[in-house]
């Protein structure tokens, strides 16, 4: 089999190069059931039927690129189900840290997707990563939360499948949507400010639009709890895995079963960034730069509106998950 980088190097000329690698994004690190070293990097030869792809992305290339003997692409034992905006790449990448989980880059998009979903299993479980038998694949796909009818998908296909939900504060999230569709260059972009758009003519709420919409998060959960036991869905406090990662992410490790393994040596504080970046060993690694991105100024009369909006659809999301985010509501 040919080695990747040069031939005949030293261990540690090895190490090097795929840690390089790792950094400029071209690689996915498969890591060892027991966490250690690298073992021997052999040339996947690899003959899977890819014609059902529309194409084949980068991270699809990546996945082809490297694997150890004895592993073997599987269907995600956990899935991140979203919310949109609030924090699912960067609780992907937190879990990534453990030595028991291997991630799918990028989105899959199986269950929300017609034209994806009826390419079947096989066709999903070839988007995932290798992993070791001992390891859990995770997926995100933030719009899974609010398409209908992803929750009987994902349950036909595994009914006993662990569910993270990410949730933040409903008006941030909602102007953090907006910034986003508005830093687009390839969006269909109205011209109009938030608070044209947030607030009708009569001065109520505009509901309908679909930032307002997805932050209005008990419309959503009721139908997950429809079909999910309340115990299979964990509901990650996004603006806590900002502030304080490490104690959200040890009650996300008791709940997959995995031993606390993400301590404080894993981040710091990235001060020009004004959030936290990951430490994988001697590698750091922050979002990019399209993470954390600047907010428009709102004015407050319309924050305070939105907040007296959202105060009673918090207290039933509160109430039907036994949960309370201490969201405010003035």
């Amino acid at each position: 089999m040919r080695r990747w980088c040069v031939p005949n190097v030293q261990w540690s000329q090895l190490v090097l190069c795929v840690t390089v690698l790792f950094l400029l994004g071209g690689l996915h690190i498969y890591r060892g059931p027991n966490g250690g070293a690298l073992q021997t990097l052999d040339e996947v030869v690899d003959d899977e039927d890819m014609s059902g792809s529309t194409r084949t992305t980068q991270d699809d290339r990546a996945y082809r690129r490297l694997r150890f003997p004895k592993t073997s692409r599987r269907l995600p034992q956990a899935i991140i189900i979203g919310v949109r905006k609030g924090g699912t790449r960067a609780l992907l990448e937190m879990l990534f840290l453990h030595k028991s989980v291997q991630k799918a880059n990028g989105e899959v998009h199986f269950f929300d997707r017609d034209e994806n979903y009826e390419r079947g299993l096989d066709w999903y479980r070839k988007r995932m990563p290798y992993s070791f038998p001992n390891q859990i694949t995770i997926e995100k796909s933030p719009s899974y939360f609010v398409t209908p009818e992803v929750p009987e998908r994902i349950k036909a296909m595994n009914s006993s499948i662990k569910l993270l939900l990410i949730l933040r504060d409903p008006v941030i999230r909602a102007i953090s949507d907006y910034t986003q569709l508005h830093s687009n260059p390839l969006a269909n972009r109205s011209s109009r400010s938030f608070e044209q758009l947030v607030v009708k003519s009569d001065g109520t709420v505009n509901t309908n639009y679909r930032p307002v919409a997805v932050s209005t998060y008990h419309n959503h959960v009721y139908r997950w709890l429809d079909v999910f036991p309340r115990d299979q869905l964990f509901v990650v406090n996004g603006d806590r895995l900002i502030t304080n990662p490490v104690s959200e992410l040890n009650r996300i490790e008791t709940f997959l079963g995995l031993e606390h393994r993400i301590g404080a040596d894993n981040f710091y504080f990235n001060r020009t960034k004004g959030f936290y970046c990951l430490r994988y060993g001697p590698v750091d690694k922050c979002l990019k730069e399209t993470k954390g991105r600047k907010h428009p100024e709102i004015q407050p009369a319309v924050v305070s509106k939105l907040r007296e909006h959202f105060s009673q659809h918090n207290q039933k999301l509160y109430d039907v998950l036994g949960q309370d985010f201490g969201w405010p509501e003035k």
